[in-house]
């Protein structure tokens, strides 16, 4: 379509040439022949102006309607886009505005939640701290009762221990050899008169 509208353009500005040229062959001709101004020029001329205005007008019918058809249909298209463009921005312009509107509200409910969490997460590790703190009661009275005990049996121990040695003191105290042989004597007198018992298989 550019090309022919380049054309017509060419044929516009080349036509005041061709007239010219046509004129000054048609007036030497004319010279030569006596023909006056206003005879076979006039209507050479308007045979050639009907020519090329049909020509023209052709032209422009063939090739002007599909190409402003389609221009116009290029046109309306453009317009629904922008049309369905500015719809889009619009949405959006009202979304960040109800944003911007409940962004009070939004951050209030994230502090709040915020402080929530926080409350929940404090009274979490209470709890943890006193299971752990009654393990660890648990775990010491259990440690303290088994020291305990083994306290106890090492003080036993040292008792039996302690109350055997003077056992033995006292009881080396009172040995003298006189009693010593009086009571192997006595031991000896009494194995002397037990019965034997005699085992047959």
């Amino acid at each position: 379509m550019k090309r022919l509208v380049l054309c017509a353009g060419l044929l516009f500005a080349a036509l005041p040439v061709f007239a010219q040229k046509h004129e000054t062959e048609a007036q030497k001709l004319e010279e030569s022949q006596g023909v006056t101004e206003h005879g076979n020029l006039v209507l050479w001329g308007w045979i050639n102006f009907v020519l090329l205005v049909v020509g023209l007008g052709y032209i422009l019918k063939k090739n002007a309607g599909p190409y402003f058809a389609q221009r116009s249909q290029q046109i309306r298209k453009g317009m629904v886009d922008a049309d369905r463009a500015r719809a889009e921005a619009d949405a959006k312009v009202a979304e960040v505005d109800r944003r911007l509107a409940n962004l009070a509200a939004e951050i209030e409910s994230l502090r709040r939640e915020a402080h929530e969490q926080g409350r929940a997460e404090a009274h979490r590790i209470r709890l943890e701290a006193a299971a752990e703190m009654a393990k660890i009661q648990t775990r010491t009275v259990e440690e303290i009762a088994a020291a305990g005990k083994a306290g106890r049996l090492d003080l036993r121990r040292y008792s039996a221990g302690l109350a055997l040695s003077l056992a033995e003191t006292k009881i080396a105290a009172r040995l003298s050899p006189q009693v010593q042989d009086s009571l192997v004597n006595g031991f000896v007198a009494h194995l002397a008169h037990m019965p034997l018992h005699v085992e047959n298989n």
